[in-house]
């Protein structure tokens, strides 16, 4: 499996955030972006999996099935956790297990086992409203861990959290990139993981077009 980036470029409205970035990605591999605020992160992240348009450039997915599109191989977390905070924790875990499913050639975790692993199997059944915002992340987290993907794509993945659940959360992802997983991941704080690779991004705008061509 693989995941590549050729040369992207993506605007915020009138303005070049970056251009030219390209990476490799096979099983087992971890780039993760680091820069100031501003500088296109967030935007890179949501290029990758599908949820904004590329300015220029292309990502190509290489997987046990060839029809599948980049951005369905990969899961997404935001800056937003993404549940319903009228639902119980468990019903929203239903919901993203059903809704996504899982990707050939791997199986989710149970909904229990999940809400087990990120350590609050014991509220699950609590509307995701009542919980902190350390326990929503967490349970947020679980969401990747109940649909099968080999790309996690995180976006400040330990904001809101404290030592004890970050560990958790690295250790998770060392866990994935084990079982030959892919992460892309930006951040301020480290993750503690040793061979990850770095992506530095410095952030631009106002290049004449030509610059893209």
């Amino acid at each position: 499996m693989r995941l590549r980036a050729e040369r992207l470029g993506a605007r915020r409205g009138e303005d070049l955030l970056f251009s030219d970035i390209s990476f490799d990605l096979g099983s087992g591999d971890a780039l993760v972006l680091t820069g100031r605020n501003g500088s296109g992160k967030s935007t890179l992240l949501r290029v990758v999996a599908g949820l904004l348009p590329a300015e220029a450039g292309r990502v190509l997915w290489t997987g046990k099935d060839e029809t599948v599109r980049a951005g369905e191989a990969c899961h997404y977390l935001g800056h937003r956790n993404a549940m319903k905070a009228e639902l119980t924790v468990r019903e929203n875990l239903v919901f993203w297990k059903s809704f996504l499913g899982d990707l050939e050639g791997g199986a989710g975790m149970s909904v229990v086992e999940a809400a087990d692993r990120v350590g609050l199997g014991g509220i699950a059944h609590l509307p995701f409203g009542y919980l902190s915002a350390g326990q929503q992340r967490r349970m947020a987290f679980a969401k990747l861990l109940v649909a099968y993907r080999p790309v996690w794509i995180l976006d400040e993945p330990t904001a809101a959290l404290d030592t004890r659940a970050e560990q958790t959360f690295t250790d998770l992802i060392k866990q994935h990139l084990a079982a030959g997983g892919m992460l892309l991941a930006a951040t301020h704080q480290p993750l503690g993981l040793e061979n990850a690779r770095e992506l530095r991004m410095t952030g631009f705008s106002d290049l004449p077009e030509a610059f893209l061509q």
